[in-house]
């Protein structure tokens, strides 16, 4: 077993967090911040000095504290960096910003076809090549200035280590750039020349370099730096590293992303934000999600406490529903999410927001065809009864919850401790009880029915305009 604790740092969109894990696979230690998102001129950008900076910092504190050795990262999936020599070509873009519309109709023409990439053509920049895409347009010699076109989690370990990596769940997290039934870059990157401009693969949790870190008493240590990979595929790898097979993965955070292994690709529906991701191994992975924590946030009205039984009784009685969509993206694309019932606030809304997810998420699996296990990770479980309330939705299957609500940042220390030959982690997984709240089953019917209107509204209004 490894001597030393290790750091991952888990790097999401609006919070970005520094685990540190014990050889024993407890969290010793952790610290959080919210990266800065500034404007620069008519593009919103990120201030990548000051993450940098509290990267550092808190990974010297955690090497003086703890005796830290290495260090890896996991990151959300729809980010990307242009780098040469040893700086940033461009500042990293904000995915949450949408190209002008006549960029955008010349830029998503040139998408590959689905069912090459498996990445469904989303808004903003959610699917990163699509950024990409819109920097060529602004500026045509930009990223022939760039020596490597790296992902996310792939910029942090290039900052720490000097070393420029590709790595493949990333690349194929609805990209467009990556073609998972070939196992190789899409044909938009060989269009667009960007092929020499992709570094070379190294596997997730592979170590790729070092990094010295000045201690308060002037010493210098050095810290292994350990290749990065995409948040929700390093969970699905923590949960296989502990046993399971057979099961769907439901990983929550600002997304609800929800793998699938058992359902073949060809049940994915492009219109319904369905794709396949890539595992660390090169396997394409049928997934469907929606951002389930944002809409959790917005359709709550921002309630940060557990939600009790006794208000989701009350607002199943009263018949208060939540519609789809509070966030872009997801399986219910073009509509805008609203309330329709008797008014509800305070813990009430929080309830029929939790409703709304856990509905939400029964819909999703019922499209990729989940009849297995589930899994349930991440920070919607600290809602209260959502795993629960799923149970109960899915009384066919057992529904697991994890006993931490971290499962990237323990997919990317599992990777880590595999590299080395220590994986010291123990499935403590707990079966979720299903919920035994009257009304639950009728509510369900009264939800999928204004739903099912919605899809069929959506279906007659693209008839119409073909």
């Amino acid at each position: 077993m490894s001597r030393f604790p290790i750091a991952v740092f888990d790097l999401g969109k609006t919070n970005s967090k520094l685990f540190v894990i014990s050889p024993e696979g407890r969290v010793i230690d952790e610290a959080r911040t919210r990266p800065v998102w500034r404007n620069e001129g008519d593009l919103r950008v990120l201030d990548d000095v000051a993450l940098f900076g509290w990267m550092e910092a808190e990974l010297a504190r955690a090497v003086g504290a703890h005796g830290v050795d290495r260090m890896t990262f996991s990151g959300h999936g729809c980010t990307f960096a242009l780098v040469s020599g040893g700086a940033l070509v461009h500042p990293i873009l904000d995915y949450e910003q949408e190209p002008p519309a006549e960029i955008a109709g010349r830029i998503d023409a040139m998408a590959p076809d689905f069912q090459e990439t498996f990445s469904p053509p989303l808004p903003l920049g959610f699917n990163y090549g699509r950024h990409l895409l819109w920097l060529n347009e602004r500026d045509g010699s930009l990223i022939g200035k760039a020596e490597a076109i790296l992902a996310y989690p792939q910029f942090w370990t290039w900052k720490f280590s000097g070393r420029s990596i590709s790595e493949v769940s990333y690349l194929g997290c609805h990209s467009n750039l990556w073609a998972p039934l070939q196992d190789d870059f899409s044909s938009l990157v060989d269009r667009m020349g960007w092929r020499s401009r992709m570094p070379q693969f190294a596997r997730a949790g592979e170590v790729v370099g070092t990094h010295a870190v000045t201690l308060d008493d002037g010493r210098s240590v050095d810290v292994a730096v350990h290749n990065g990979v995409h948040d929700s595929n390093a969970a699905l790898y923590f949960y296989r590293s502990l046993g399971f097979t057979d099961f769907t993965l439901v990983s929550t955070g600002t997304w609800v992303i929800i793998f699938n292994p058992a359902s073949p690709l060809e049940r994915l529906d492009a219109d319904r934000d369905m794709l396949a991701n890539v595992t660390v191994d090169h396997q394409p992975v049928a997934t469907i999600r929606f951002m389930g924590g944002r809409e959790y946030d917005v359709a709550s009205g921002g309630w940060a406490k557990p939600v009790s039984a006794e208000a989701v009784a009350r607002v199943i009685a009263g018949e208060s529903f939540a519609l789809p969509s509070f966030a872009p993206g997801g399986p219910m694309p073009g509509h805008e999410g609203r309330f329709v019932g008797p008014t509800v606030e305070g813990e009430e809304r929080a309830a029929v927001a939790m409703l709304y997810v856990a509905l939400m998420t029964d819909l999703s699996l019922d499209l990729i065809g989940s009849e297995n296990a589930i899994v349930i990770d991440g920070g919607l479980v600290k809602t209260g009864l959502y795993a629960s309330v799923l149970a109960a939705l899915r009384p066919g299957q057992t529904v697991h919850t994890s006993a931490n609500p971290e499962g990237s940042a323990f997919g990317a220390a599992a990777l880590v401790f595999d590299a080395i030959g220590d994986n010291p982690f123990v499935n403590d997984c707990a079966v979720a009880e299903p919920a035994s709240i009257s009304g639950l089953d009728e509510y369900r019917r009264q939800w999928r029915h204004h739903v099912d209107a919605m899809a069929a509204d959506e279906v007659s209004r693209k008839e119409k305009r073909a």
